[in-house]
């Protein structure tokens, strides 16, 4: 059996839950998003293995961290993966549309798929899909919220601005 592990942070969004197995980063939950800070009864605390994740967050909430250099094994079905990898493919500081994200995996006519994938991404902020707009410009969609998503997107413009 594979034994989750996980630690959880307070962060400028609030608490941050990540979970991860041997493979990766499995879970990264927001308190009151759609993928809430559950903690499985079969997972384990252990701050000390999940430290290297946490770094890298405080560091990314800092604005000192542009790129997460962490191993991730999220669940999903292989549409949701190649989603998840395009969305690993959007800049830091940068946004796309999700016609862009269906573009880049091949299929233009997926936009909707792309927002399904999208909101069932279960480690945001690492593959950030919070860095996925509308067409128009308009911010739409975030598992976590708007407000949340709006502050990341506050956050990644203010340190790419100051050329961080």
């Amino acid at each position: 059996m594979v034994e989750m592990i996980y630690d959880i942070i307070d962060s400028p969004m609030g608490p941050i839950l990540v979970a991860m197995d041997q493979r990766g980063v499995r879970h990264l939950s927001f308190e009151g998003g759609t993928h809430p800070l559950g903690i499985d009864p079969g997972w384990t605390r252990d701050p000390k293995k999940v430290k290297p994740v946490m770094d890298q967050l405080v560091a990314y909430f800092a604005g000192k961290l542009t790129q997460f250099e962490v191993d991730l094994a999220p669940l999903g079905t292989a549409f949701q993966q190649k989603v998840w990898a395009a969305l690993c493919r959007i800049p830091y500081g940068r946004t796309a549309s999700y016609l862009d994200v269906a573009v880049a995996v091949g299929n233009e006519k997926a936009c909707r798929a792309v927002g399904g994938a999208n909101g069932k991404n279960p480690i945001p902020i690492i593959i950030p899909c919070h860095r996925v707009i509308g067409k128009s410009g308009k911010l739409v969609g975030f598992s976590s919220g708007l407000d949340i998503k709006t502050r990341l997107l506050q956050l990644e413009s203010r340190a790419y601005s100051n050329g961080e």
